[in-house]
């Protein structure tokens, strides 16, 4: 029992990590407070038990609407943000995965985790180069362009927001390992590594 009760403390302050690293994706005059996101991702996580499909999502943009704080974040910026926190789950993810494709002693199981550590560092890529790409010249013609450019955060933040959501799957690992080891299933680092990487490809 004190093992489950470590385990949810553990994850408790993933899920603060991850919301202090989401906050930091928006603009600061229409940021939402960190209670707020911690709010929309508890109320995802059990709504997503019930619910179908990805309605977590939709939980979370619903709870950041809803609930107090600064100047309301549009809707848009608000899905904008989910995105980028979706590619930025899987850049942390990728040393996890590189490190569970070197401890694998399976040749399936080396490539999958292979793909989900080359998919992360593409994900980083990708959120580190969308400032430039909104200020490409063809692209800030259009009106979307001009949005992107105004709602994407700039690399100092997206930098920011990375290494939290990292700490925050670090917690999850650490988690997942103590949780193994309470049930009784014989967990290793790298068995919570390789469910937590399989769990977020699936997703």
């Amino acid at each position: 029992p004190l093992l489950v009760v470590a385990a949810g403390i553990l994850f408790l302050f993933a899920y603060a990590f991850k919301a202090w690293g989401w906050q930091r994706l928006f603009n600061e005059n229409e940021r939402p407070e960190a209670l707020t996101l911690a709010a929309a991702g508890g109320a995802a996580s059990v709504g997503g038990v019930a619910l179908p499909g990805r309605f977590d999502e939709a939980i979370r943009i619903a709870v950041v609407r809803r609930l107090p704080g600064k100047k309301t974040a549009g809707l848009g910026a608000i899905c904008l943000t989910l995105i980028v926190v979706g590619l930025l789950d899987s850049a942390a993810l990728a040393p996890m995965a590189s490190v569970a494709a070197a401890a694998s002693h399976s040749g399936v199981s080396q490539i999958g985790f292979a793909l989900v550590a080359a998919a992360g560092v593409a994900a980083a890529a990708l959120v580190l180069s969308l400032p430039r790409i909104a200020r490409i010249t063809f692209i800030s013609r259009w009106k979307v362009g001009r949005w992107l450019r105004e709602h994407t955060a700039c690399r100092r933040s997206a930098s920011q927001a990375w290494a939290l959501i990292s700490v925050s799957w670090a917690l999850r690992g650490v988690a997942v390992f103590v949780l193994l080891n309470a049930l009784a299933v014989g967990g290793s680092f790298t068995l919570a590594l390789a469910f937590l990487c399989a769990s977020a490809a699936s997703a």
